[in-house]
């Protein structure tokens, strides 16, 4: 690892490790960047702005001559820990942060996009990233294919002609449907397009699209990273070319940015992600087998499940089913908020990936902008419920969902 990614530390200059450390030492202190005061935590900057030493010095810093912050729209020391630190994790050679992990979504898109270009796209997806796909960008005389997700001959198809840029969306919100990234990277580059992978449900621990193939790794930061409920954030990783030649003209003048505060937050979080999923996955796992053998359940959709119809993939790309469980129940959208309702522990909320376990009704909430028949497309029904796990001890909401269902 180099001097540049581990970081610097002016007071006593230590040398870098020479050795490869492991991913949990990187989630520390990969990226650090400590002042000339040596503090042991990140440095908050919540400045907007730099100065310069002399004319000359500004110059030199907004032609790239000399490397100086410019403005915190563009890059701030905070925010630059944060990357570099998630890009370590990801094993991408950058990374740029964004406000939201939909600011994240479009940018990832809007940048290598223009009229008469065709997208091909995962059909099962989050809602606002079929807003994007479907409706924003074809106001551009943008193109596109929905796909479903493990059809690998629709992708073929689609995949036949020209194409610039692929979204895929694995596993998907909320039913946990799964693309193959190898085989769809492979097909997609032999068109010459970018592929972007939506890497939110399964989190940097659990899958690492750019070993699969993928071009572009995107985050909701929001989710398992922050995991906390605190802060909005979203981070797009790639390779140098992407970065600089397309995202970044377009981010820096469009003004996505992540706050410096949200960057503190992330970076701190960023040191307890791998323990903080490492036990959501743990206690996933068991409330999706028992929720798969209870009768009120008509089908549980968890990755980790070996009755999920893309086992087999599964096993190639990811190291766990994840912290989301898709459910559907034997009954109907009454007896669904029923159940919710009855909940003591479980809250009701529209977020995942949080250290409180939550669960949502996606038809009513977070893809209420779908239509019917997209939504249906979906598999979500008026008796889908999406359960997003976290940190509770598992018995208890065992408990508390079983005594839920018995109501």
């Amino acid at each position: 690892m180099s001097k540049e990614v581990w970081g610097y530390q002016p007071r006593n200059n230590r040398p870098a490790p020479d050795w490869e450390v492991e991913a949990q030492t990187d989630a520390v202190r990969a990226g650090l960047a400590r002042t000339g005061f040596g503090e042991t935590s990140e440095a908050l900057f919540l400045n907007s702005g730099f100065t310069y030493s002399s004319a000359q010095e500004a110059l030199d810093s907004f032609t790239d001559e000399t490397d100086h912050f410019l403005y915190s729209r563009f890059h701030n020391p905070t925010v630059t820990m944060f990357e570099k630190r998630l890009a370590v994790l990801e094993g991408a050679e950058y990374c740029v942060a964004f406000g939201s992990g939909m600011a994240a979504v479009f940018a990832s898109l809007a940048c290598i996009v223009e009229s008469g270009d065709h997208i091909v796209a995962s059909a099962a997806m989050f809602s606002s990233c079929h807003v994007i796909i479907t409706e924003i960008l074809p106001k551009w005389g943008v193109t596109y294919e929905l796909v479903k997700a493990n059809d690998l001959g629709a992708w073929e198809a689609a995949l036949s002609k020209p194409v610039k840029a692929v979204f895929i969306e694995t596993p998907s919100n909320p039913l946990m449907e799964i693309t193959d990234i190898r085989a769809v990277s492979d097909l997609a580059h032999k068109v010459g397009a970018t592929v972007i992978v939506d890497n939110v449900m399964a989190s940097p621990g659990l899958q690492r699209p750019l070993e699969l193939g993928a071009d572009v790794v995107m985050y909701s930061a929001t989710k398992h990273i922050d995991g906390q409920g605190r802060v909005l954030a979203g981070a797009l990783l790639g390779s140098f070319s992407y970065i600089h030649e397309k995202l970044l003209p377009f981010s820096r003048h469009t003004g996505p940015s992540l706050s410096a505060f949200n960057a503190w937050v992330l970076l701190k979080s960023l040191e307890t992600l791998d323990l903080r999923v490492e036990r959501m996955n743990s206690n996933a796992q068991k409330i999706a087998e028992f929720l798969e053998a209870h009768p009120s359940i008509k089908s549980v959709r968890y990755p980790g499940l070996p009755s999920h119809p893309d086992a087999a993939v599964i096993r190639k790309q990811m190291t766990g089913g994840g912290t989301t469980i898709g459910i559907e129940f034997n009954g109907s959208q009454k007896d669904a908020f029923k159940f919710m309702d009855s909940l003591r522990i479980v809250d009701i909320s529209n977020n995942h990936g949080d250290s409180k376990t939550l669960i949502t009704h996606p038809a009513s909430t977070t893809h209420r902008r779908l239509s019917t028949e997209v939504q249906a497309g979906m598999g979500i029904t008026p008796s889908v419920l999406r359960l997003s796990v976290g940190l509770e001890h598992v018995n208890d909401l065992i408990k508390d969902i079983d005594q839920a269902l018995k109501s």
